[in-house]
């Protein structure tokens, strides 16, 4: 087996394991029904590495001699839930630290709301007068 063939049939095992371990399934999860007839869908982050390596070993008369490894890790973290009420949809993060970024994204529907609250308010009242 030359170590080109090695290589790439180690690297096709491993990323087929991982593939069956990161489906969408994983991340969006089943969604799960609360006794208060709302329903949560749970959401996780997948990271993985992977590396491979291997050579063709020097022997005196085998010439098909290969040596190689390979290595993966994966990392699913749940990081937050949709949650749905009749047509109300909230996002509850579990995972408090982040950056900027995911502090707006998580505060967006709650200003959306406020906003769309505040625009009904102002509305109404322009209609009574």
């Amino acid at each position: 087996m030359s170590s080109e063939r090695g290589v790439n049939l180690l690297t096709e095992v491993a990323l087929n394991k991982i593939r069956a371990l990161t489906d969408t399934g994983t991340v969006i999860g089943e969604p799960i029904t609360l006794p208060n007839g709302s329903t949560a869908v749970p959401v996780s982050r997948v990271s993985f590495g992977f590396a491979s390596g291997g050579s063709d070993l020097p022997s005196g008369k085998q010439s098909d001699m290969f040596g190689g490894g390979v290595g993966g890790g994966v990392t699913i973290t749940p990081i937050a839930f949709l949650v749905t009420q009749g047509d109300s949809v909230k996002i509850m993060q579990l995972d408090t630290i982040g950056s900027t970024a995911d502090n707006f994204v998580r505060t967006l529907p709650d200003l959306v709301d406020r906003i769309s609250k505040m625009t009904g308010k102002n509305t109404d009242k322009k209609e009574e007068d």
